[in-house]
């Protein structure tokens, strides 16, 4: 059962303030706790092929993979791996759950506002995944802005919300769940008529079930004359500052080298993908 937001929101954040205000007391930092405890623990949303675990329960998708060689790197300990909604990674990383997110989370000024971001580590656009045949020709989010008998998914969290509002689709048309696997019996029981999800997403829904498929000929959602595409991070709680400042070192240093790069193509990202990834510095994205 999800809890009330409402209720659940100032619980955290008061359970936040007081575990930051006794680690300020300590003059720990949160790099410091992880070295003493000799452990890292590390979200990831169940989203392939971004971050997730895998049937044995390992952790596989750009971010873990990157993650791990960083952790390696700077030699702060082993990773606990921990598994959330993606709705829930933000309230997660600023209540102290876990130290790190690594679920490719879109760097967005409303969320670098919240949390800290590395610098990106991915870049992607955005898809559209409809029922085998697509019956009803859907091929953009405008479509859905257009059409007001269609209704169209969104994830819990996620930005596509926001994308679709700002191109006039009404609130009331949007469906929200809370795992992407959802989609697939969402749209095949007719509860909502696509789910709108990035490109790598919507293509792993589509090779998981002959009962969806991927809109053929997306077009790709334009915002202010501006194609619509995503740069994600790793992401860290508001005081996180040392451990966000050491992950950042060790990607900077790892992002040029051809072992990087296989990560990202191992996992569906495009040569372009992979290119557009050096287009921005997390300060620009965040807006400052």
């Amino acid at each position: 059962m999800r809890h009330d937001s409402s209720l659940v929101w100032p619980v955290r954040l008061a359970l936040a303030s007081l575990l930051l205000a006794l680690a300020s007391a300590s003059g720990a930092t949160p790099l410091d706790e992880i070295r003493e405890r000799g452990s890292i623990r590390i979200a990831v949303a169940n989203e392939v092929p971004y971050g997730y675990l895998d049937a044995e329960g390992q952790p596989r998708g750009a971010g873990p993979e990157v993650a791990q060689h960083l952790i390696e790197t700077l030699e702060i300990g082993e990773i606990e791996w921990v598994e959330i909604d993606f709705g829930e990674l933000m309230a997660g990383l600023r209540a102290g759950e876990f130290d790190m997110a690594a679920a490719e989370m879109a760097i967005l000024p409303e969320r670098c506002a919240l949390v800290l971001y590395s610098e990106p580590n991915t870049t992607y656009g955005e898809g559209l995944l409809v029922r085998a045949g697509n019956p009803l020709e859907l091929q953009a989010y405008d479509d859905f802005a257009g059409r007001n008998d269609y209704r169209v998914a969104v994830m819990a969290g996620a930005d596509q919300r926001e994308i679709l509002m700002a191109l006039g689709v009404p609130e009331e048309k949007l469906v929200t769940i809370t795992r992407n696997e959802e989609a697939i019996e969402t749209i095949a029981s007719g509860e909502a008529d696509a789910y709108a999800a990035t490109g790598l997403t919507v293509t792993a829904l589509d090779e998981a079930s002959q009962e969806v498929e991927a809109a053929m000929d997306f077009i790709d959602p334009l915002l202010d004359g501006e194609e619509v595409r995503s740069w994600g991070g790793f992401a860290f709680g508001p005081e996180a500052k040392e451990l966000r400042d050491a992950i950042n070192e060790a990607l900077l240093a790892y992002k040029p080298t051809s072992a990087w790069e296989q990560i990202l193509v191992d996992n569906g990202f495009s040569q372009e993908d992979v290119l557009n990834s050096f287009k921005y510095r997390t300060e620009q994205l965040c807006g400052l």
